[in-house]
């Protein structure tokens, strides 16, 4: 399980402590007590559970029996180990040095930025028309 019996001593006290703030002004003190005593035991259980149900989350052994076909772990794990290059990459280097660094078609193209047409232009417009315009977009 994840953590220690200690946690479940915590959840119950502090459920023990919220139902003697709440039930004491309007019950007596033997009522209190008796639900304080129920409250302890209830969180002291469900603070159980709760580690139970975190343990069976967090434990690898137990999501690797649930999966008994080899096809259904596919993806379930992650490679971290990158190839190894370093003859490339010296290759590439040494090109580079020498000025024998030869582009492709694809990355020597001449760079042109965006430009798109204007969507609405107000130049040459009556100002008439401009007025109108402005009246029908604010319900005028």
């Amino acid at each position: 399980m994840v953590g220690s019996w200690r946690w479940n001593v915590f959840l119950g006290v502090g459920g023990s402590l919220l139902t003697l703030l709440f039930s004491l002004d309007s019950n007596g003190m033997a009522v209190t007590s008796l639900r304080c005593l129920y409250a302890f035991l209830t969180f002291f259980v469900l603070g159980f559970v709760f580690r139970a149900l975190v343990a069976l989350i967090m434990n690898p052994r137990a999501q690797a029996l649930s999966q008994l076909d080899g096809d259904e772990s596919k993806g379930s794990s992650v490679d971290f180990a990158t190839p190894d290059q370093s003859d490339e990459l010296n290759n590439l280097l040494k090109n580079q040095l020498d000025g024998n660094l030869t582009l492709d078609s694809n990355k020597g193209a001449i760079f042109q930025p965006l430009t798109p047409p204007k969507l609405v232009s107000t130049q040459n417009r009556e100002p008439e028309e401009l007025a109108k315009a402005i009246r029908h977009l604010t319900g005028g």
